[in-house]
């Protein structure tokens, strides 16, 4: 076993003391010990680092682990200094940080199984996974840190005739390290070699219960099946949901917020919902239970809700209602007509956007309460028609809070989404026969 430090004489001219601590010279300044123990001790014959010289202490070792673990970028990322600002963030979201920080600590201090941290962009999953692996770190362990679609390309390369590395000994290398840190899972080339290989990797660390910290933004229904088998056992896995938005960029997710128009709604509540002015006896009983299913709806939002009837005829009122209840329950409320959700998409594909698409996307995608008014009236160009399925393909699949108003009938809409909108078991739909506010003052 080869000695951790070497002396050096000009650390101290005292013989009686250490050359490498300074303290009493009971390792003779090799930096290992070896204990007078018996035969049938576990220590015996074997080379323990000095306790005079504690890991931490070791100020050129810590260096050169940092340097091979890749975590030089991310030295400043610590337990003391990650961020949870409660004025940033809802009651839920807060907690899910605090609850995210305190099992990462606890998964540092001891290191058993596998942490799998999920969340959209930004939350602060490689933060704590960064924390994690510098403080391991300081503890003297070997930790590797890599983003998957750098380290299969990392692996890729090993096969070039110019590699200085054979694939063999870096593959090697990863699958045995001490702590593996494989951030932003998912975001790799799913190429059959790309997942044969990342399997291969998680398996082999999966069968030995090796320390391992995989963080991802995406559902793990997307991953390779195997893969995803391995993230859902229990009896190994750590696993924790950050609903956090990007906290390091507080300033434009207030802007992002302000995507949502309800403020331009203020007026329009359940107490302000006309019921009784200038309509027919059938019309008054189609109008207050509409207003019934969407009080009932705002107390108790589940999967979605569809109003259907004319312009003016009341469709965005009580979406509004329902939102602004929401709002006043502590609720984040998204409330957006969907013309101005694609342009908002489009936009960011600005070269000189402040945020990706796909950061915007997944805010809308995931909103914890979405009101998506006027559908119908989008430019239904084949990239609308497409995101816009998306998004609520998503939502429906999550059963994720939805209000959704239209002036079309179900027949004219685009198919795909027909057939979410007119499933029973997922949409309530309330069809409004009134006309329009406008026309109906206009009676006699």
């Amino acid at each position: 076993m080869s000695v951790g430090n070497s002396p050096n004489s000009s650390n101290t001219d005292d013989p009686g003391l250490c050359p490498i601590c300074g303290g009493e010279a009971i390792c003779q300044g090799l930096g290992v010990i070896r204990y007078d123990v018996p035969v049938d001790d576990p220590r015996f014959g074997k080379l323990f680092r000095c306790p005079n010289n504690p890991v931490e202490k070791d100020i050129d070792r810590q260096e050169r682990l940092r340097r091979l673990s890749n975590l030089d970028v991310y030295a400043d990322k610590s337990f003391d200094n990650f961020a949870i600002d409660p004025a940033m963030f809802t009651p839920s979201e807060a907690h899910s940080l605090n609850m995210a920080l305190r099992v990462a600590q606890e998964f540092a201090r001891q290191p058993d199984g596998w942490l799998l941290l999920e969340g959209g962009y930004g939350c602060g999953k490689t933060h704590l996974a960064a924390a994690i692996g510098s403080a391991r770190l300081k503890q003297g362990d070997m930790v590797l840190f890599v983003t998957v679609p750098d380290l299969l390309d990392h692996l890729r390369s090993t096969y070039g005739p110019s590699s200085e590395t054979a694939y063999d000994d870096m593959f090697d290398r990863v699958r045995n390290v001490a702590l593996l840190v494989l951030d932003d899972m998912g975001a790799e080339n799913a190429s059959a070699w790309a997942q044969e290989k990342l399997f291969q990797l998680l398996n082999y660390r999966y069968s030995r219960r090796l320390p391992t910290v995989v963080t991802t933004n995406v559902e793990l229904d997307a991953l390779d099946p195997r893969v995803r088998s391995r993230l859902l056992d229990q009896s190994l896995i750590h696993r924790v949901k950050i609903t956090a938005p990007d906290y390091r960029s507080s300033i434009q997710n207030r802007r992002d917020q302000l995507l949502s128009t309800l403020s331009l709604y203020q007026e329009q509540t359940f107490d302000t919902f006309d019921t009784r002015r200038k309509l027919t006896p059938e019309e008054r009983r189609n109008l207050e239970l509409a207003l019934e299913i969407a009080v009932s709806y705002a107390h108790r939002p589940q999967d979605w809700l569809v109003l259907l009837g004319p312009y003016g005829s009341g469709k965005t009122h009580l979406a509004a209602a329902i939102a602004h209840y929401q709002q006043q329950q502590g609720n984040e409320v998204m409330f957006i007509t969907v013309p101005d959700l694609l342009d908002y998409l489009r936009l960011a594909f600005n070269p000189s956007a402040p945020v990706s698409f796909d950061h915007r996307f997944q805010l809308v995608r995931n909103a914890a309460f979405l009101v998506l008014d006027d559908l119908g009236t989008e430019n239904s160009s084949a990239w609308a028609k497409e995101k816009l399925f998306q998004i609520m393909d998503y939502r429906y699949v999550a059963r994720l809070p939805t209000v959704i108003t239209t002036a079309k009938r179900l027949e004219d809409l685009d198919g795909r989404i027909r057939s979410r909108l007119i499933d029973e078991r997922r949409c309530t739909t309330v069809a409004i026969v009134a006309p329009g506010y406008p026309l109906r003052m206009k009676r006699d």
